[in-house]
């Protein structure tokens, strides 16, 4: 079936599945023919605010159905052609509420006569308002919301920012398709379950985790979770979806003028893709001789656990909403860059201290269930961790318009690096140090960096270079040579 079909299908199942309960439902309302403009308005208001109250995703409101009886009697209301003055309806209703709604009038063909469905998307940010008034739904009144208190606050309590993680990728899907669009066997592999051994078991743990959500019609709803760590394909699902896909692409040169080596545009979900980039990423690098304490050792160019979590932290604090565009890694001669959409809700010089906060916290856990990244909260600092002990120059933090850009670079040596950059590796050093419950301290910024001991006067002027800027201070000014901390301290 195409969307077309798919929808109406649904649309059906779902008239016949509300007709079947008995029980009271405040997201529902049945009309004969009521066309009366601000009676609809308030309607709207008051099953939008009810939806989030009783934290239903939709509500709706469905013309050709006695109220009493609910016995099919078909409908003459046609929104379509409806008219407020010179104006469309739909359009009229649209400017009258606040914040704007993104309501669907769709038409039923029942067999048992014409219907209009109207869905309502639950209030998101900001109770709904319908001409200035929000309303809410008591009963079968729409009476204003301010006048139940109670009811106020539920909503308010209830009311949280756009979850997208739990938001439909595909709607009204057969257990059957499920199984085939949702790569279920590395969900209880990566997970560490055993693999039910009938149907039913698989949707019930798939649905436990929210990987999809029960429809109408004995279908099922593949939720943004479920698709973007799971999708067999992403072209499968919507292009908004698609475009979410890990791109990899590798040029032979220190810039995007060089031509592409390699390219990789993701159509898998992040639980079969990530493993796939990292370990395509480590066959590319070439391999470094790091001189240890004791011995030489061969070693990638950047550090695993740098390329895992610098990843990893790109997929699970992107911001989803953005559309068009998702991870990007690109690996140059000299450098790594991962990108992902959305500015990052920590500032930039203190990601590595600070608890993260992700845009998508199921996502998030998920992936640390899996062993993709760190416990919440120690990765970053692991990356820093691994770049100091491979005296490379220090990751650079970089929020541009509306990106995160993490970068990782290959090896050069004290020398070459740049003032800024001595200084960045300096402050990130004392953070590391600041974590660990001790200070940095001249000898420890030698080791850093590779520098003997005897050549500590390089070091005492990246030093006095990093307090010059402000970003790092002695700990104790009557004890100067006890260290150093993050200015911040």
């Amino acid at each position: 079936m195409n969307e077309h079909e798919i929808q109406k299908a649904r649309d059906l199942a779902l008239v016949n599945e509300l007709l079947s309960t008995n029980d009271e439902h405040a997201c529902v309302e049945f009309k004969h023919n009521q066309d009366q403009k601000e009676i609809i308005g308030k309607l709207i208001s008051a099953l939008s605010n009810a939806a989030r109250i009783e934290q239903q995703d939709f509500a709706y409101v469905i013309w050709g159905i006695e109220d009493i009886t609910k016995n099919i009697v078909g409908t003459s209301f046609n929104p379509e052609i409806k008219t407020v003055g010179n104006q469309v309806f739909i359009m009229w209703l649209t400017q009258m509420l606040q914040p704007r709604l993104t309501f669907s009038f769709r038409k039923i063909n029942h067999p048992k006569g014409n219907l209009v469905l109207l869905e309502i998307p639950a209030a998101i940010s900001t109770p709904v308002e319908f001409d200035k008034t929000a309303y809410v739904r008591i009963g079968s009144a729409t009476p204003r919301l301010s006048e139940y208190p109670e009811h106020f606050q539920k909503l308010i309590n209830n009311l949280r920012p756009y979850n997208w993680e739990r938001a439909i990728a595909k709607a009204f899907v057969s257990a059957n398709d499920v199984l085939k669009l949702i790569d279920y066997t590395s969900y209880f592999k990566l997970t560490n379950q055993n693999l039910p051994d009938n149907k039913k078991g698989i949707l019930e743990r798939l649905e436990a985790d929210k990987l999809i959500k029960k429809d109408v019609g004995g279908h099922w709803n593949i939720t943004n979770l479920g698709a973007i760590l799971f999708a067999e394909n992403f072209d499968d699902f919507d292009t908004s979806l698609s475009r979410k896909g890990i791109r990899f692409v590798s040029y032979d040169g220190d810039n995007k003028a060089g031509t592409i080596k390699q390219r990789i545009d993701g159509k898998r979900g992040y639980a079969r893709a990530f493993e796939g980039v990292v370990s395509y990423i480590n066959d590319l690098l070439p391999v470094n001789e790091h001189i240890g304490s004791t011995q030489r050792e061969a070693v990638l160019l950047f550090p695993e656990i740098a390329i895992r979590e610098t990843i990893a932290n790109a997929l699970i604090h992107q911001d989803m909403t953005i559309s068009g565009t998702g991870p990007l890694v690109e690996l140059f001669n000299n450098r790594l860059e991962i990108t992902n959409p959305g500015k990052s809700l920590v500032q930039t010089d203190r990601m590595i201290d600070l608890p993260p906060r992700s845009r998508n916290e199921a996502l998030a856990s998920l992936m640390r269930r899996m062993k993709f990244c760190e416990e919440q909260g120690t990765g970053l600092d692991k990356v820093i961790i691994s770049v100091e002990l491979h005296q490379l120059p220090p990751p650079k933090f970089q929020e541009l318009n509306d990106s995160m850009r993490v970068i990782l670079f290959a090896p050069r040596s004290f020398a070459e690096m740049t003032v800024n950059e001595r200084v960045r590796a300096c402050y990130q050093h004392a953070i590391i140090k600041y974590l660990e419950g001790s200070k940095m301290k001249n000898n420890t910024l030698c080791e850093r960096f590779g520098i003997e001991k005897k050549n500590a006067a390089q070091t005492s002027k990246v030093i006095n270079r990093a307090l010059e800027m402000g970003v790092i201070k002695v700990s104790d000014p009557e004890h100067p040579r006890g260290g150093y901390e993050p200015i911040w301290a």
